[in-house]
C-alpha cells in the first residue's frame, strides 16, 4: 500500500483568515470536496464530552435525551453546528445495525443504526490521552464511538480492574463514576464486583491514590483489536473522511468531566481519507512535542525518567499500548501507518 497523505496546519491564525476558515482550507486541500454529497445523507461523528467539559457509562449521556442536553450545553446545538444532532443508537442505546465483518475478533459488529444509514461518513475527533487505549483518536472515535450500547460492551468485556486495599482510602470516587454499581465500599475500603463490572476502566482514572489496577493482561490489546475491527465495520463500502484536532490534549477521555490539564501544548488540525495514517501522524506529532511540566505526563517523567522512545501516551498511562490498534488496523486493510505529512 502506498503512503497515505495526511494534511496538517497549525492553530496560528492571521488577520485575514480565522481558524474556521483555515479548517475549511485544510479540508478542501485534503480533497474533501471530491466526495459526492449530492442527494446523500452525511453523518459527522463527534464526541460531545461530559456535562461541563454515556452510552455505556454513567454521566449525562446515559440516554438520548440526556445526551442531547449535554450536546446542547457543551455548544453542539443545530444553531451552532449548522446541522441536526442525532444520537446514533437511539433513545436507550438499543437501535443498532448488525454489520457482518468476519474479523479475527469480531464476527458481527453492533453499530448505531443512524450511523449505518448514512451514505457518507465523516469523523471529527478531539485527539487526547486515554486511560485504556493510550490515546483517543480517530479509530477510537469511530470504533468505540459508533458502537451501540451492546457494541461498546463487547469491546470492553475482556478485562476487569481490582483494588489495592492497602492503598485505598475509601473515598468513593470509583463508586460515584460507575454506571453499574460494581465498586462497593466496606470498612472504608473499596472492592469491585466483577459480576457487575463491564471493564470500561473509568474507575482507574478517577482514583486519587492509584489504588485501582488493571487485571487486563492481554485484554487492553484485545480492546484495541476490537476497536480496529469495529472501525472497519463503520468505514467499509462508503466514502469516508477524517479530521483530528490536537488541542487540549487531556490525559484521559472526554468522558471525564474532572479531566486534568493538557499533557502537551496545542499542535494543530489534521485531515485525511485514511483514519489509520491520521492516528499515526497525530501520535507522532504529539510525541515530538515538549511535555507540560505540571501535567500528569510531566509529573510521571520527573518520577520515572524519560523513556527512550519518548512515548508520551505510554508514559501518561503505563498500562496502555496504543500501537496494537494501529498495527491491527493495518493488518485488516483499514489503512496504512505510512504517510506523507503535507503542511499548509
Amino acid at each position: 500500500m502506498e503512503n497515505a497523505k495526511v494534511y496538517f496546519t497549525s492553530f496560528k491564525a492571521t488577520g485575514h483568515e480565522n481558524l474556521l476558515q483555515k479548517l475549511h482550507r485544510l479540508m478542501k486541500t485534503a480533497g474533501f470536496e471530491t466526495i459526492d454529497f449530492a442527494d446523500k445523507y452525511a453523518a459527522i461523528k463527534i464526541h460531545f464530552g461530559e456535562y461541563g467539559n454515556l452510552a455505556l457509562y454513567v454521566g449525562s449521556r446515559k440516554n438520548a435525551l440526556d445526551h442531547l442536553e449535554t450536546a446542547y450545553v457543551n455548544g453542539f446545538s443545530p444553531y451552532q453546528t449548522g446541522c441536526h444532532v442525532i444520537i446514533g443508537d437511539g433513545l436507550k442505546g438499543t437501535d443498532e445495525t448488525i454489520v457482518p465483518i468476519d474479523g479475527e475478533y469480531v464476527k458481527e459488529a453492533r453499530i448505531g443504526h443512524a450511523i449505518m444509514d448514512a451514505d457518507v461518513f465523516i469523523s471529527l475527533t478531539h485527539f487526547k490521552g486515554h486511560e485504556m487505549a493510550g490515546f483517543g483518536g480517530t479509530l477510537k472515535n469511530i470504533g468505540m464511538g459508533c458502537g451501540s450500547r451492546a457494541g461498546k460492551m463487547e469491546q470492553h468485556c475482556e478485562g476487569k480492574p481490582s483494588v489495592n486495599q492497602s492503598a485505598c482510602v475509601g473515598c468513593g470516587a470509583c463508586r460515584r463514576i460507575c454506571a453499574h454499581g460494581a465498586p462497593v465500599i466496606e470498612n472504608h475500603k473499596a472492592a469491585i464486583d466483577h459480576e457487575k463490572c463491564v471493564g470500561c476502566g473509568r474507575c482507574l482514572a478517577v482514583c486519587p491514590r492509584d489504588a485501582i489496577a488493571a487485571d487486563f493482561a492481554d485484554s487492553l490489546t484485545m480492546l484495541n483489536y476490537k476497536m480496529a475491527e469495529y472501525s472497519l465495520a463503520v468505514c467499509k463500502d462508503r466514502p469516508c473522511f477524517h479530521v483530528s484536532l490536537i488541542c487540549d490534549v487531556s490525559p484521559n477521555c472526554d468522558c471525564h468531566a474532572e479531566n486534568d490539564i493538557p499533557i502537551i501544548p496545542n499542535i494543530g488540525m489534521l485531515a485525511s481519507f485514511d483514519p489509520v495514517a491520521l492516528d499515526q501522524a497525530c501520535a507522532d506529532l504529539c510525541n515530538q512535542a515538549a511535555p507540560i511540566p505540571e501535567s500528569v505526563l510531566g509529573e510521571n517523567i520527573k518520577k520515572h525518567g524519560e523513556e527512550e522512545d519518548h512515548d508520551h501516551f505510554h508514559m501518561t498511562h503505563p498500562d496502555t499500548e496504543w500501537k496494537t490498534c494501529i498495527a491491527h488496523a493495518v493488518k485488516i486493510g483499514l489503512g496504512t501507518d505510512q504517510y506523507e505529512l503535507v503542511k499548509i
